[in-house]
């Protein structure tokens, strides 16, 4: 067997474990490798908020700092690197091109990199813990 037909064959082994994983297990291994990653990047002031149950657009939500855009561009592009070598490979990003806040779309995950005064600006954690304790409000 050739290199590509052997490589060909774990792709779809791992493809085919990550088919069997429950959505919240799907979850729940898209947001550790995001920790870790995040952790080995020496990000700064991570903060995890749970969506499950409160938002449909993500079941968790990350917020992390960057010393400067160079940082922020590299915890972003190894992110998606780590996602896509895990066989999570649909991540999206957005805000690359300035690297003041770069948004990462990790389907069950969302991922927003910040620069320090950046995120002091947007106050991401502010906005949705106000959001994770409003009221319900009945449909009219």
């Amino acid at each position: 067997m050739d290199l590509v037909s052997n490589q060909a064959g774990l792709d779809q082994e791992a493809e085919d474990a990550l088919s069997r994983l429950s959505p919240e297990q799907r979850s729940q291994t898209i947001l550790s490798l995001i920790l870790q990653e995040l952790d080995d990047d020496k990000a700064e002031n991570v903060v995890t908020i749970p969506l499950a149950g409160k938002s449909d657009i993500a079941d968790a939500m990350v917020i992390a700092s960057g010393r400067s855009q160079r940082h922020v561009a590299a915890m972003a592009d190894k992110v998606l690197r780590r996602l896509k070598d895990a066989g999570f490979g649909r991540a999206r990003i957005e805000g690359k091109t300035a690297c003041d806040w770069v948004l990462i779309d990790a389907e069950d995950v969302i991922v927003h990199l910040f620069r320090p005064e950046v995120r002091d600006f947007y106050n991401l954690e502010r906005v949705w813990s106000e959001a994770a304790h409003a009221p319900a409000k009945p449909d009219a």
